[in-house]
């Protein structure tokens, strides 16, 4: 990528975007820049020779491509203070959840390109999967923001009236899996293994099953279906766990942070 890229309100998910992109090749850490308030919780790009500020409009200035992770309730106010700090031609992605592209547009001035993302916390190891959204962005600028993000990981397009669903299945969703993995290691504590080799079984074993999905591209029942014999010990395990609710479960908690989101 040679495009100067600026992230505005870099907090967790702007800082695992940017480690993302340092870890990219094809990206130099003098091409980024980073803000936040408290600038010292971002000393450490500076050693790696990322540009570091509280200023937003100086940040903007220059940068091809500007990412805003503020908060929703702060977005439309930050983005129309900054107003005269846009030029044309430059391209805006927010990351804010339930703020539509109707009322970005509405605080951006004419000229501005203007596009949504919902990537997840995967971005820190390139393995995040990034939800896109736009209104008929020129073609140009849809691929300088999918390259950018798949420089982090998977991209897919999507229509902007999902992206709230997005945001629960692919961001909220890494605490799914990782309160899951949680549970796995709990449970190989209890049958024996110590807490670090419990961790280690699981994660490899969770990263195993993604892996079998999405190089096969099978359905996840089928790989199921492979691994449980008659009157085995995993079917035996499987069915405990439906009677107790862990799917049940799962699809409430993806729906409760659904309507949270809609609230």
């Amino acid at each position: 990528m040679n495009q100067n890229i600026a992230i505005i309100g870099c907090g967790n998910l702007g800082t695992s975007i940017a480690n993302g992109l340092l870890k990219s090749s094809s990206f130099e850490a003098s091409q980024l820049r980073l803000t936040r308030r408290n600038v010292d919780s971002l000393s450490v790009f500076l050693d790696r020779g990322v540009i570091v500020t509280h200023d937003n409009a100086a940040a903007i200035q220059g940068a091809d491509l500007i990412l805003f992770g503020l908060k929703p309730y702060t977005i439309l106010e930050e983005i129309e203070r900054l107003n005269e700090s846009f030029v044309a031609g430059q391209t805006v992605v927010s990351l804010a959840t339930g703020v539509s592209l109707n009322q970005l547009r509405a605080v951006l001035p004419n000229g501005v390109n203007l596009l949504r993302a919902m990537p997840n916390t995967g971005a820190d190891v390139e393995a995040s999967m990034t939800c896109i959204a736009h209104d008929n962005a020129a073609p140009h600028d849809v691929q300088m923001v999918r390259d950018c993000f798949g420089s982090i990981g998977e991209t897919v397009e999507i229509r902007e009236d999902l992206m709230d669903a997005a945001t629960v299945l692919g961001a909220c969703g890494i605490a799914y899996v990782l309160r899951f993995m949680r549970a796995m290691i709990q449970g190989g504590i209890q049958i024996g293994f110590d807490a670090n080799t419990a961790q280690s079984i699981a994660s490899q074993t969770i990263k195993g099953a993604a892996e079998l999905v999405l190089q096969k591209g099978a359905h996840p029942e089928s790989e199921i279906d492979r691994v449980t014999t008659p009157k085995g010990c995993t079917i035996a395990g499987l069915n405990e766990m439906e009677h107790n609710g862990m799917s049940s479960a799962l699809i409430k908690g993806i729906l409760r942070s659904f309507d949270e989101i809609q609230r």
